[in-house]
């Protein structure tokens, strides 16, 4: 099956070298001209999507209005924001509301299909070999991978992809000090300023949702990374 990708693109001679390419590198592409047709493809029950490309500026809705429409649908799906708009508010502001990734025009094809099959990877939940429990359990917290949701006695939180890996690798490390570097290369394979500021948004963020818990916590090591005491 192809991989089946939603493209969201308002510049007509671009739209149609990127489509045109996908497709040529065996991607099935549906291609809207902006946010609000897109929301109407993507609410639409009978297509499934791996992934989003969003333009931001765009009539009608624009890429930052079109993901938080997303998050509030708790639509899962990885996203990606591919724009001109790259000063460094723009680009951090889209990594702090979910995006798997930011690129600004002009750039290669090549390695936006690079970027895209990364992103596929990293998202994709494999059959497992061996029947196995789909869910994490530690004291007073239960975290289940393959839905993204995280329990904390009564309470349900819906985790963001990257959140969830984030939470996955600290579970699986836990009571060791964990370098910032180090995250960042094991978990995204990069080690740059904008990850290291995605990684801080993500900490903060489960450090909250673990607020509810009596016995686990994520500590700064200063200087260094974290921990995950439990």
């Amino acid at each position: 099956m192809k991989t089946k990708v939603l493209f969201v693109e308002d510049e007509t001679d671009l739209g149609n070298v990127v489509k045109q390419y996908l497709e040529v590198m065996d991607f099935d592409v549906d291609w809207c001209h902006n946010g609000k047709a897109a929301l109407e493809k993507i609410t639409d029950p009978q297509n499934h999507y791996h992934i989003f490309l969003i333009d931001i500026s765009m009539p009608e809705m624009d890429g930052f209005e079109l993901a938080d429409q997303l998050i509030q649908m708790k639509n899962t799906t990885p996203f990606l924001f591919l724009t001109a708009r790259s000063e460094k508010k723009d680009k951090l502001h889209g990594l702090k509301i979910g995006a798997d990734d930011y690129i600004t025009k002009p750039f290669d094809i090549d390695e936006l299909v690079l970027r895209i099959k990364n992103i596929i990877r990293r998202n994709q939940v494999e059959a497992p070999a061996t029947v196995a429990p789909d869910f994490i359990q530690l004291h007073d917290v239960k975290f289940h991978k393959d839905t993204l949701r995280l329990y904390i006695h009564s309470n349900e939180i819906v985790l963001t992809v990257r959140e969830a890996e984030l939470l996955e690798y600290l579970f699986n490390n836990r009571n060791r000090v964990l370098k910032r570097e180090e995250i960042l290369q094991q978990l995204w394979g990069e080690n740059d300023y904008f990850l290291g500021r995605s990684l801080d948004v993500f900490i903060s963020r489960l450090r909250k949702h673990l607020s509810k818990s009596e016995k686990i916590a994520i500590n700064n090591v200063y200087g260094v990374g974290f921990v995950f005491s439990c």
